[in-house]
């Protein structure tokens, strides 16, 4: 890890100040009352008023929040272990999410919930296929500079 941290400096910055605001998000204190959902509430009253919208329900809109939530988590932790670790990042976002969702246990105002695990587990595997869906041309024009050209000999 200590090689990371020093091969990507930016990138291990700006993924450690991301995990502290989602820290901060699922962990801190919440806003107290209306003020904390105002957004969602109109929402909620505008999707009441067309029929039409009736599938989304505060129930859908906190597991997208959640999934939105956790997606950068996702590429980050893919752009800093590569693609080969592809793997160890969706582990690595699950394994947050538990501890965020078993530390929620222990803290007044904060409720755990099984759906938030899902949600946040299947936020990090989306911003993971993200960051290997973005990442492909540059891995495969790799790949293609690491072969040998025909006629070419390699020596190991």
């Amino acid at each position: 890890m200590d090689a990371v941290i020093r091969q990507h400096p930016l990138l291990t910055t700006a993924t450690a100040l991301y995990l502290a605001v989602v820290g901060w998000v699922t962990l801190g204190p919440q806003p107290t009352g209306l003020v904390r959902a105002a957004g969602v509430w109109q929402l909620l009253g505008f999707v009441r008023e067309h029929p039409s919208l009736s599938w989304i329900t505060y129930a859908l809109i906190e597991f997208s929040a959640n999934v939105a939530m956790f997606l950068p988590v996702g590429v980050l932790l893919l752009l800093l272990m590569g693609r080969r670790g592809w793997w160890a990042a969706i582990l690595t976002g699950f394994v947050l999410s538990v501890a965020i969702e078993a530390a929620q246990l222990f803290l007044p105002g904060r409720v755990s919930d099984i759906r938030d695990l899902v949600a946040n587990s299947l936020g990090t595997a989306l911003g993971v296929l993200l960051a290997l869906v973005i990442t492909l041309p540059a891995a495969l024009r790799r790949r293609r500079a690491s072969r040998p050209r025909t006629g070419e000999v390699r020596l190991a």
